[in-house]
């Protein structure tokens, strides 16, 4: 498929391949192995100036926005899913600042993000506030020119790793969605603490723990909008984001196809390569098609975003119906693709020997997190309801 990539594109994914290949690949079985964070990958991604990809050049960064995010995740997935998200996840944990901060805001803690110097995280998911995040109980309760924290949050990537953190309490409690705000955080805060590693069927060097606030001082000059303009950030922030884990999902796919299809040419059964078999040819065709797919929806819908984010604020629509459709269609192909690669394999799928296993394992949590399949259909299905009412 031809999508039209810009030269400048196009050089990143060159970069993004090339570290792949060469940084990532000897060290991915034994960084999941162990759940070694990856800061020397980090450091590489930072030389090579993509930390900061989908940052304007304003901050420090390279400003090819969300399709530039999309496309060096992409490539970094095809190898490993897990490492990408020392990268990827400081995007989510930055866009709330890109998407809600001031001026000197973004000033203050984008350029370190965009040079690799920090990472960032989001903090939203609690114990009882998965799927619904309205549910939250983290507090921030104002105290002359600072708000003071006291909550949990939980499955938070990079947490303990980042240095900077965009999280989300409520400063109205009786006000419902209405009621959140959002703040940035800084490791070291006094009262903010992080709690266990969790231990992870998946994604396994990228680290994952709570974040702890027991009365954690807060400048007024660390919230970002508005008081209770929280959830709206929150949903904006997904919107950009969702396209992220897409492509973080579809390089996974991508990586398991090639690796499926390498190996059924090699593979001999009954005196042939078992790629000669027509039974093991629709598997492929179908994952391929499914890839491809997932492609077309994931890079279209970045563009649309940053086309999007070009126009004065009072034009800009949401986007969150075509973002919930290529991270359900992506996370589900994904899911779909490395389960076929690891039927191919065989036996030798299932081992840890095989890179197909993890890729397996890695591609589920991209159907669970930033709002499951389920909650995208949902999202899909009540825009669907909204546009239809409008139209009339």
């Amino acid at each position: 498929m031809q999508y039209f990539l810009s030269e400048e594109e196009q050089m990143l994914v060159d970069v993004a391949r090339e570290i792949a290949e060469k940084k990532i690949k000897p060290v991915r079985e034994k960084y999941d192995e162990e759940g070694i964070f990856p800061w020397d990958i980090v450091k590489e991604l930072a030389q090579a100036d993509l930390c900061g990809v989908y940052i304007p050049e304003q901050y420090g960064g390279v400003g090819q926005g969300i399709m530039g995010l999309v496309l060096v995740t992409e490539e970094l997935c095809k190898v490993d899913g897990s490492i990408a998200l020392a990268l990827a996840a400081t995007a989510l944990g930055a866009l709330p600042i890109l998407v809600g901060g001031n001026e000197a805001q973004k000033s203050k803690y984008l350029p370190d993000i965009a040079s690799g110097k920090k990472l960032a995280a989001f903090g939203l998911t609690e114990p009882a506030a998965g799927s619904d995040a309205t549910a939250m109980k983290t507090t921030a309760v104002k105290d002359g020119d600072y708000y003071i924290l006291n909550g949990t949050k939980c499955f938070i990537t990079n947490a303990g790793e980042a240095e900077t953190y965009t999280v989300f309490a409520k400063t109205n409690p009786s006000r419902g969605a209405r009621g959140i705000s959002c703040f940035i955080l800084e490791k070291g805060m006094e009262g903010f603490t992080f709690g266990k590693k969790e231990n992870k069927m998946g994604i396994r060097s990228s680290v994952t723990r709570e974040l702890i606030f027991n009365n954690c001082r807060v400048h007024k000059d660390n919230l970002l909008g508005k008081e209770g303009h929280g959830l709206l950030i929150a949903q904006a922030t997904l919107d950009g984001s969702r396209p992220g884990v897409a492509s973080q999902a579809l390089g996974i796919a991508a990586g398991a196809l090639d690796e499926a299809v390498k190996y059924a040419r090699t593979r001999v059964q009954f005196g042939q390569p078992i790629a000669s078999f027509q039974g093991i040819q629709h598997m492929l065709a179908d994952m391929a098609t499914k890839v491809e797919a997932a492609r077309c929806l994931v890079y279209q819908v970045s563009r649309m975003i940053d086309d999007n984010n070009k126009k004065p604020e009072n034009e800009r629509v949401r986007t969150s119906k075509e973002s919930a459709m290529a991270k359900l269609f992506a996370s589900e192909t994904a899911m779909q693709v490395t389960t076929d690669a690891v039927q191919i394999f065989g036996g030798y799928g299932y081992c840890k020997e095989y890179p197909v296993e993890k890729m397996m394992r890695d591609a589920k949590i991209t159907t669970l997190y930033e709002g499951t399949s389920q909650i995208q259909k949902n999202e899909i299905a009540l825009n669907l309801i909204k546009e239809s009412a409008a139209s009339k």
